[in-house]
């Protein structure tokens, strides 16, 4: 089942969420987060002017960076997202119907799931990875539970990871983690801090590598 995207993810444990940021500044976002060297970055379909990011980004970083579209609910939305070029789709959800289309497309589909239930049903339709979510809430513990039977299925663990518990979370057996604004600061974009972001995109990366 792993794609040679997977792989990829599995090396390097980090996708970057861009969501809310106002066009102008999501190049120069973008930028601050290759410099750091972030390689998956997801922006979501909720941000204006999101296609045209994604688009844009796909262009600009080809070789270099592996883009994708999030917070995909439904089938229009996946075509929409796969017509401006993204490389994958992430979901806060599971519709079965984006996943076969993916597939159908050869595109990687990493849904949205909490139950066990869930997360075997997107696998069996064909997702290569999960997402685990909302993980601020569910904690670490539960990915722990969840990995003991489902270990076969990679999971995504996205929300509440920072730079203090990356590493636990990757431990309980996480492929990668989904980072919205604990590493996207939108402070540091506000204010123009790019060389700042760049820093903590570094962090995390040195974080997510094992590297002291």
């Amino acid at each position: 089942m792993a794609s040679n995207l997977l792989k990829a993810l599995s090396e390097e444990k980090i996708v970057a969420i861009i969501r809310g940021i106002s066009e102008k500044d999501g190049d120069a976002t973008a930028q601050a987060l290759a410099d750091g060297g972030i390689v998956f970055l997801e922006v979501t379909l909720n941000t204006d002017g999101a296609l045209g990011m994604i688009s844009r980004f796909r262009e600009k970083y080809a070789g270099r960076m592996r883009i994708g579209a999030g917070t995909v609910l439904d089938l229009g939305q996946a075509k929409e997202a796969v017509a401006a070029g993204a490389e994958y789709i992430i979901s806060p959800n599971l519709d079965e119907e984006v996943v076969y289309y993916g597939v159908e497309k050869g595109v990687d589909v990493w849904p949205g799931t909490m139950t066990p239930t869930e997360i075997v049903r997107a696998y069996k339709a064909g997702a290569s990875a999960v997402k685990v979510f909302p993980l601020a809430s569910l904690g670490v513990n539960y990915l722990k539970e969840i990995r003991a039977p489902l270990n076969h299925i990679p999971m995504i663990a996205t929300g509440g990871v920072n730079l203090q518990n990356i590493r636990s979370v990757l431990d309980a057996g996480a492929v990668a983690v989904g980072l919205g604004g604990n590493l996207v600061n939108k402070q540091l974009i506000q204010e123009g801090k790019f060389d700042e972001l760049a820093k903590l995109a570094q962090a995390f990366v040195s974080e997510a590598k094992g590297v002291k």
